[in-house]
């Protein structure tokens, strides 16, 4: 590496900006005074957005992707793409935790979330083996002590722990499969590795061992069977707004690790990840819709709902082994969804402060006691059912369209099954909100500006998305395309 050009520094320029953001909000945590630490938030979400408009305005990559920082680094436009979807994520979710008791006036809430969110923009742009476990291990840390942030709260603790145990065993798993690559090939850059491998007398069967034992901690990050089993618990246990940005912004990452790196070091055994990601895609769909029948709590609810999405967007993955149509419509699944369940979950989190029960009995009357607060569950519920004119409907409509073209028609078919499944219990909670009643329908729900904000703007999006998904689906295909 002979210097650092302005190439360089503009590939991580929202990484460096994040950076700088989380130092502004340590500074004031430690200079603010305890009644004024409430504003962290604003200050989280302002500087979130502020790079947002930031790296849209001067840090878009060029038509060309280029490896950067010793090759450590991929710029391009799919890297770019999550970025910004992982910074939206953080600002809304900082939002959503304002008002949230111990946790919207605790600094280290809005440090750790900024934290994450670097480890996972460093997670869409790895090109390196050492480079992607950095980036993983960045995103992961903060998250296991969020998830267990209520010290108090038994099944915060729990949550945390169970994160951490799991996330570790699934980590180490997955650092056995790099160092079998590593052992192969002596490489450890994702687009040499494919060469490595094709040049190698290596057989067919340790190959596709080591790209198991990878797909092990990536099937833990995106909560696919058979390694879903932490999410409902997590979920459950964790304070709400993270367990929002957990199953958006954290999931959204697994994702885009998972179809840059099988697609760049494994091309020449698609077929056998291929069949692999198919078989789990039916097991993580049917398992997580079914399942979600039963629940009464609505955090584990959407917590085998997220499962169940996990499984609509492996469709997208295994259909890119044939075309690039899979990883569009795969990416543009991923962006309907960070909006839609972040959504649902600052719902969630707004209903669970003030009735304090997250039963979905709960939610009984509450079109009576917050009609714009049930509008916005409405949409987001009925986005993540698939119904038109929202964004779930378009996204499913071309991951579906994605597998047929493939020559999925199976898989296809599977998933509009698995996608009748979901409408049933997605409309059983609206069915509580609309139509059962209440003893304290009467008593209006606060809503505060903050959260009022943030689900403006997520109601917005989703409908936006839904009904002019043109310029969406082509930011999707762009940055689908710099992957091949």
């Amino acid at each position: 590496m002979s210097g650092i050009d302005s190439t360089m520094i503009l590939a991580i320029l929202p990484e460096i900006l994040l950076l700088v953001l989380i130092g502004v909000v340590l500074a004031c945590d430690m200079l603010w005074k305890e009644d004024a630490k409430r504003n962290l938030g604003w200050l989280t979400a302002g500087g979130a957005a502020a790079i947002l408009v930031v790296a849209l305005l001067v840090a878009r990559p060029g038509e060309d992707a280029a490896l950067l920082w010793g090759g450590m680094l991929r710029h391009d436009t799919l890297a770019f793409a999550f970025k910004i979807l992982f910074v939206f994520g953080a600002a809304i979710t900082a939002l959503l935790g304002m008002d949230v008791e111990s946790l919207g006036n605790r600094g280290e809430f809005y440090i750790l979330l900024l934290t994450s969110t670097l480890g996972m923009s460093l997670m869409a742009a790895s090109a390196d083996l050492i480079m992607l476990f950095l980036a993983i291990e960045t995103t992961s840390i903060p998250l296991y002590v969020l998830a267990g942030f209520f010290k108090q709260d038994d099944k915060s603790t729990e949550a945390g722990f169970k994160y951490l145990l799991f996330g570790a065993m699934t980590s180490g798993i997955m650092l056995y499969g790099f160092s079998l690559l590593y052992g192969f090939t002596g490489m450890t850059n994702l687009y040499d590795l494919a060469a490595g491998l094709r040049a190698g007398t290596l057989a067919t069967t340790a190959v596709v061992g080591s790209a198991l034992l990878v797909l092990v901690g990536f099937g833990f990050k995106v909560s696919i069977v058979p390694f879903h089993f932490w999410a409902p618990d997590v979920y459950e246990g964790a304070p709400t707004p993270v367990a929002g940005f957990l199953s958006t912004a954290s999931k959204a990452a697994g994702f885009a690790v998972l179809a840059r790196v099988m697609l760049a070091a494994f091309p020449q055994i698609s077929a056998h990840w291929g069949a692999v990601l198919a078989a789990l895609a039916v097991a993580t769909m049917t398992l997580g819709n079914t399942v979600a029948l039963a629940q009464t709590n609505i955090k584990r609810l959407l917590a085998y709902s997220s499962v169940a999405h996990a499984g609509y967007v492996l469709i997208g993955v295994v259909a890119a082994t044939q075309s690039q149509l899979g990883i569009s419509s795969a990416v543009f699944y991923l962006i309907t969804y960070v909006l839609t369940n972040l959504a649902a979950f600052g719902v969630v989190t707004i209903v669970g402060r003030v009735v304090g029960s997250d039963e979905i009995a709960a939610y009984s009357g509450l079109s009576r006691r917050a009609p714009g607060l049930s509008m916005a569950m409405l949409v987001a519920f009925l986005s993540l059912a698939g119904v038109p004119p929202l964004a779930g409907f378009v996204a499913k409509i071309w991951v579906f369209a994605a597998a047929v073209q493939a020559n999925l028609v199976w898989l296809a078919f599977v998933g509009v099954l698995n996608a009748i499944v979901g409408v049933y219990y997605y409309l059983i909670v609206l069915k509580y909100v609309y139509l059962f009643r209440s003893d304290d329908e009467d008593k209006p729900l606060p809503l505060s500006r903050p959260n009022a904000i943030a689900l403006a703007v997520l109601s917005f999006g989703i409908i936006l998305v839904g009904t002019l998904f043109a310029p969406w689906w082509n930011f999707a295909d762009v940055a689908a395309a710099a992957l091949f």
